[in-house]
């Protein structure tokens, strides 16, 4: 079974300081975030950017300034930025992470209830961002959210209407009013992947351990972070991003995973090593 890549949702675009005040605005503490992760066992940081007083933006001088932040203390992290943004926005303004020529970024596979929100992903909206990608080398971590989501960009692969193989997807599970994080649901999404596809569960809010350790045992990878869940265990907020990244780390090393390395995530990925 190939080293497991854990991936740190260090902010997302919703959660606040008031929840928890240890999640990142500025900054500086997107990187103290990233790197905390980092050193707890993290090969990606997945990257939402807020302006200092905590307003999501997809603008991509923000976008910029944070990654190259921290780029320059992390030279050899994976870097995913987000095209999903926050609920509301524009397919042109959640596009502007792209202009900066990431390796990889998120694509949502698919509209969908997103709490008291709808998080809105037209074919037209899927359809620019695949050509986007495609024309900017970027290869994409395809976000499913609901079943419906993977046959979708399945099809649209088929049409060369966004990459093709090999595909990476993120089997997103516990949404208040999409799938529910249980092991039937991953599995039924697991099984319907093409063959040399990479894939990673991310389990929200409570879900976050009780979906990690199936997927650590079924040979995927795993997402954790401030983005998707504030809490270490049951009414213990988490201190940091490392925090949760050091848990899963303790599953896998109890499951016999081993813990993929940045260069060891781009091999089992098939991105360009650097140079």
């Amino acid at each position: 079974m190939e080293k497991l890549i854990i991936t740190a949702a260090i902010c997302g675009a919703e959660v606040t300081k008031k929840q928890n005040p240890n999640v990142p605005y500025t900054v500086e503490e997107m990187v103290r975030e990233a790197k905390s992760a980092y050193n707890a066992g993290a090969a990606i940081v997945h990257v939402h950017v807020r302006e200092d007083d905590g307003t999501p933006t997809q603008d991509r001088e923000r976008f910029r300034v944070v990654m190259d932040a921290i780029r320059a203390e992390l030279p050899d992290v994976i870097m995913i930025p987000s095209t999903g943004g926050a609920t509301g926005m524009k397919p042109e303004e959640r596009l502007q992470p792209t202009e900066l020529f990431p390796e990889m970024a998120t694509l949502d596979c698919g509209t969908c209830n997103f709490g008291d929100e709808i998080f809105d992903n037209t074919m037209p909206t899927m359809r620019a961002f695949g050509k986007r990608m495609i024309e900017n080398g970027i290869k994409p971590e395809y976000e499913c959210f609901e079943m419906g989501h993977l046959d979708t960009i399945l099809t649209m692969a088929k049409k060369g209407e966004v990459p093709g193989a090999p595909m990476q997807f993120n089997f997103v599970l516990g949404v208040p009013g999409c799938t529910p994080a249980t092991v039937q649901n991953l599995a039924w999404l697991v099984n319907g992947i093409p063959a040399g596809s990479t894939w990673t569960a991310t389990g929200v809010g409570r879900n976050a351990f009780t979906l990690a350790a199936p997927a650590i045992v079924m040979g995927g990878n795993v997402r954790v972070g401030f983005e998707d869940n504030l809490y270490l265990s049951r009414g213990v907020l988490a201190k940091s991003n490392g925090e949760l990244v050091e848990k899963v780390v303790r599953l896998a090393n109890e499951l016999g995973r081993g813990i993929a390395s940045p260069a060891e995530a781009r091999e089992i990925l098939s991105l360009k090593p650097l140079k």
